[in-house]
């Protein structure tokens, strides 16, 4: 019985040490995106691109196909959202952050942009990695 209580005990603190891990993981993803949804408002694409991989390896996957890297993806952005009156205000609504194995989680969420030339809304899923201590986007599709 008294094996069976330690394990327990030991079970019990390894879960709560996991959960806190996945906490501040998310609170870190959360901290990234609010870094983006500033940058955006604020039409300063290239902030904005600090949450992605910058890789070639790095993917978006959006309306046109996919787009390879962090340099065409800066391009595909500053093509589709030229001036200030069409980056607007953003916002998102996250409805999900899933780990998927240490290191690595997928965001689903909703992203409302606030312009003059027209508001827009659709929705995302990014998936994040850890890299060198610092969270980035590796991959995102949205529509």
């Amino acid at each position: 019985m008294k094996k069976l209580m330690v394990l327990l005990c030991i079970v019990c603190f390894f879960s709560s040490y996991a959960q806190s891990n996945d906490e501040a993981d998310i609170k870190a993803i959360n901290k990234v995106l609010k870094k983006q949804r500033i940058a955006w408002s604020n039409n300063n694409l290239e902030e904005f691109m600090e949450g992605y991989w910058k890789n070639d390896s790095l993917k978006f996957y959006g309306s046109n196909g996919v787009t390879y890297g962090w340099e065409n993806t800066l391009e595909r952005y500053q093509k589709a959202y030229p001036t200030k009156e069409h980056t607007g205000k953003l916002n998102f609504r996250i409805n999900a952050i899933t780990k998927i194995s240490e290191g690595a989680y997928y965001v689903l969420g909703e992203y409302h942009l606030k312009r003059d030339v027209g508001n827009a809304d659709g929705i995302f899923m990014i998936i994040l990695k850890q890299i060198n201590g610092e969270w980035k986007i590796i991959a995102d599709t949205s529509s």
